[in-house]
């Protein structure tokens, strides 16, 4: 592909200052461009969701979902100590498994600060465990090369200023007990509590590539734009760190520099997201089993082909994917998302060429069945992932005249252009077809890929 065909292509897929109405950041869509490379490059990554709850161990909303109080939550903080917490291992780990990239909850609906933060006491420095666990997160999945995030909750179960709404953790029945719950509640002082607290984060830890913000629901008994002051904080995010990825979960998806990508949770996409007939940047976030937080008996969990489906579906339309760990209350992973993460590195090891750089593949080329593709603009390749493997025969429609060469991708072997085995071959053959002659054996990976060399 020409640069100037990929420069169009990128550009096509970033943000939305050509068709906003309103205004918070001014960039051009090249800057966006060279902003958002690295991530668009990077494609996966991995989200952690750690704090208390994992002392429970059954849901990161368990404080909602039980309707436990500030005092009964309270055995949860004071014996919060993560004795085998290390972030080393943890980012050896996420690099193994071929991410790029992580983010980690610095801050859940349940207002734990995992950092050092001088505008509550309600941190992981006052725990047992006594350090800034954000920090030591930081400089070990730095060391490894990876981009750092910070996830941050806008709700807040804990400080005694957020009013009562629908996702507070206190049980309401009507707008009577909302009122009376919520005299004496000033969402004015939480305000100033939130954007202190991302002053810090993107003050206190050096560069921060990209800020997860989580979430609205503007409406009666709910909280937008206007309870977190998202114009202003979001100036402030782009003051402190001009290079920063910011999600679209401010309320500010009409303000162009408002957000960056958006963010599907736990469903598939049927095609590459638009706004306003344009598309977006965009990264799916999706756990390993039911749970972000670390639910011990919780047994859905997805299987390799599953999660690398997963993967693999995302980029070929267009978008990342972000894959949660929740770790245990001492610092671990659970052994059940140690077997996930080998299981997608074993793949990503042979295959990461089919993911990194690559997105939607142009829309002459027709997808075979049982297979989905991607498509790197640089090279100029394209990668055919046999989702089912198929007998000897593939069927490539329309590119006799555009295919140069073709191998598979974990070993590099040639895969044979030829005429069809069976007595109704010729039939099933159209002008601009071509037959790839596969072995009948599936090689030993879990999704096969083949990787075509088009002309230029």
């Amino acid at each position: 592909m020409k640069k100037n065909h990929l420069i169009l292509l990128l550009t096509l897929t970033m943000g939305l200052s050509s068709f906003s109405q309103k205004k918070i950041w001014n960039e051009t869509e090249k800057e966006k461009t060279e902003r958002m490379a690295w991530w668009q490059e990077a494609r996966f990554g991995m989200f952690i969701h750690w704090g208390l709850y994992a002392q429970a161990a059954r849901h990161e909303w368990v404080k909602k979902r039980e309707h436990i109080s500030d005092t009964d939550y309270q055995k949860y903080f004071d014996v919060f100590n993560p004795d085998l917490f290390d972030p080393r291992e943890w980012a050896k780990k996420a690099k193994a498994a071929g991410m790029k990239y992580a983010v980690l909850t610095t801050k859940h609906h349940e207002g734990f600060s995992m950092f050092k933060t001088d505008y509550s006491d309600y941190n992981s420095t006052n725990t047992p465990y006594g350090k800034d666990i954000l920090k030591e997160w930081v400089e070990a999945f730095r060391a490894e090369g990876l981009g750092i995030g910070f996830y941050y909750s806008l709700i807040d179960w804990h400080h005694p200023d957020f009013t009562i709404d629908s996702r507070h953790s206190i049980k309401v029945d009507n707008k009577e007990e909302y009122d009376g719950l919520n005299k004496g509640r000033d969402m004015a002082v939480y305000r100033k509590y939130l954007k202190n607290q991302v002053r810090e984060l993107l003050s206190n830890y050096g560069k921060v590539d990209l800020l997860w913000l989580d979430f609205s629901y503007p409406g009666e008994f709910g909280k937008g734009r206007d309870d977190w002051g998202s114009v202003e904080l979001i100036k402030m995010v782009r003051k402190l760190q001009p290079k920063i990825l910011v999600n679209d979960r401010l309320d500010l998806k009409e303000y162009a520099g408002g957000w960056d990508f958006t963010t599907p949770e736990q469903f598939k996409v049927e095609k590459w997201p638009e706004v306003d007939g344009k598309r977006v940047p965009w990264e799916t976030c999706q756990t390993f089993s039911g749970s972000w937080g670390y639910y011990r008996d919780e047994h859905t969990w997805k299987d390799n082909k599953q999660l690398l489906t997963l993967l693999i579906e995302s980029v070929s339309k267009g978008g990342n994917l972000l894959l949660n760990v929740g770790p245990t209350a001492r610092g671990t992973f659970d052994y059940r998302a140690d077997q996930a993460l080998e299981g997608m590195g074993d793949w990503m090891r042979y295959n990461s060429r089919s993911i990194y750089g690559c997105t939607q593949a142009p829309e002459e080329f027709v997808v075979p069945a049982n297979s989905l593709l991607t498509y790197n603009p640089k090279t100029n390749r394209l990668y055919v992932h046999l989702l089912d493997y198929p007998i000897q025969n593939f069927i490539m429609k329309g590119i006799r005249d555009k295919i140069k060469y073709a191998q598979f991708l974990h070993d590099a072997s040639e895969i044979k252009m030829g005429k069809m085995y069976g007595a109704w071959g010729k039939e099933k053959m159209k002008e601009g077809d071509v037959n790839l002659v596969l072995p009948v054996n599936k090689p030993n990976v879990e999704i096969s890929v083949i990787e075509i060399f088009l002309k230029d």
